[in-house]
């Protein structure tokens, strides 16, 4: 023992070097055993699920799942594999996994979907956006919108899983969590924004549109890598020496917030018999007069013309109020008399929520707006975090348009925050 002491003290280099080396071999191998117990409690849970009797006449649930295996720096197919379509499977569930192969194809192949009872988004904010586009654009959009639409996140940013899962700072468990939420079935309606140019087809976000300098400065982040937790000052403090003061300019037409009508119930009711329909459709041809056409008032649109350093035009999703009587969107516009010290200050706040409206900022609400954009404007939009040319479009709030699942104790969270 003696000697064992005095070889470590004589080399007390290599033995710190060792003793760090296997403290961090057994947290690491402590960390893994913890995810394997993670996975294995949510597989018992889903088996559960799998285990429960269904009548031989009724068909398995079908779903469909969009992969981007390039999402999370190409460890998404990985995540997806380990932690979601083991408890997929054991659910019962008839699984089909679509995987993309470059940008744009999920909004082809949802065009030839067919019928399915459950759509998963396995992916970040941009799978998410294209699987929407593409289910909306599509011509039977009002049947296809009705299907619930669960999200597994596994992309670098997830805006949506704030408002859909419990905060957790373990990736396997927000995994396993946001996938056995879509087994327990609980649903919210979340509004879409519908984003139409004049000539291209809309495209459809359930986050935000963001145009200005923060936006222009956060994409050029990754850029300087190499300063560490540095690069994102940098980032704003060198988009400054480029051009200052920066200025947007844009011309915004907008309709105000509109009332929320009562929800239709999820179960229609049975259909009466032959005789009393026929009685019904007789009794209105004879006994009612003729409707008057009634004069539809015209929308009551407001114009500002607008310098700004950035502006924002956001869903209430992260906000989200199930008892609200008013349905709308909230469009931000940032002073743009801001120092650099502020810009580059404001940038790391932005780079942590992109939906910050700092103080001496016009706050307006919306169900509809036109921007236009003075001609030779450059730079692009940040659709849901994903890159669109800048041109003039018209936003639309569609309320309550889709529903995507979420985890019971968030949906209790939502409505005892709405009572009091």
């Amino acid at each position: 023992m003696a000697k064992v002491l005095a070889a470590l003290r004589n080399h007390w280099k290599k033995s710190t070097f060792g003793a760090c080396l296997l403290g961090w071999g057994g947290h690491w191998l402590y960390g893994r055993h913890c995810d394997n117990l993670l996975r294995r409690a949510a597989c018992q849970e889903a088996e559960a699920y799998g285990n429960e009797l269904i009548p031989a006449t009724m068909p398995l649930k079908k779903a469909t799942v969009f992969l981007n295996p390039a999402a999370c720096k190409g460890k998404a197919r990985n995540l997806f594999e380990k932690n979601a379509a083991p408890i997929l499977h054991l659910s019962g569930l008839d699984v089909t996994v679509v995987k993309t192969d470059y940008e744009g194809q999920a909004k082809k192949l949802l065009e030839l979907m067919e019928n399915t009872d459950l759509i998963i988004i396995a992916g970040g904010d941009g799978t998410v956006q294209e699987v929407i586009t593409g289910l909306l654009r599509r011509a039977d959009e009002a049947a296809f919108s009705k299907i619930p639409i669960g999200f597994i996140p596994l992309g670098k940013t997830c805006t949506l899983s704030h408002t859909l899962y419990p905060e957790s700072t373990n990736q396997v468990q927000h995994i396993t969590n946001a996938t056995l939420a879509i087994l327990k079935g609980e649903t919210v309606p979340l509004d879409v924004l519908q984003i139409k140019g004049e000539k291209e087809q809309p495209v459809f976000a359930v986050s935000s549109l963001r145009w200005g300098s923060y936006r222009d400065a956060g994409v050029k982040v990754s850029k300087y890598w190499y300063l560490g937790p540095l690069k994102t000052k940098a980032a704003h403090f060198f988009s400054t020496l480029k051009e200052w003061p920066q200025k947007h300019q844009v011309a915004l037409m907008y309709v105000g917030p509109t009332e929320r009508p009562p929800e239709e119930p999820e179960e229609k009711p049975s259909r009466p018999p032959l005789y009393v329909r026929l009685y019904r459709r007789l009794r209105l041809y004879w006994s009612s007069p003729k409707k008057i056409p009634q004069e539809v008032t015209p929308e009551d649109w407001e114009e500002l013309k607008l310098s700004t350093i950035e502006l924002s035009i956001a869903t209430r999703n992260r906000q989200l109020d199930l008892t609200r009587t008013e349905d709308f969107m909230d469009i931000c516009i940032e002073a743009d008399t801001v120092s650099k010290g502020q810009f580059v200050h404001r940038g790391s706040q932005k780079m942590r929520d992109p939906h910050t409206c700092p103080e001496g900022s016009q706050c307006i609400q919306a169900s509809r707006c036109i921007l236009q954009l003075p001609e030779g404007t450059e730079g692009s939009f940040g659709i849901d975090n994903e890159e669109y040319e800048a041109m003039p479009v018209e936003v639309k709030l569609l309320p309550r348009k889709l529903r995507f699942f979420c985890d019971p104790r968030m949906r209790e969270q939502m409505l005892r925050a709405a009572v009091q």
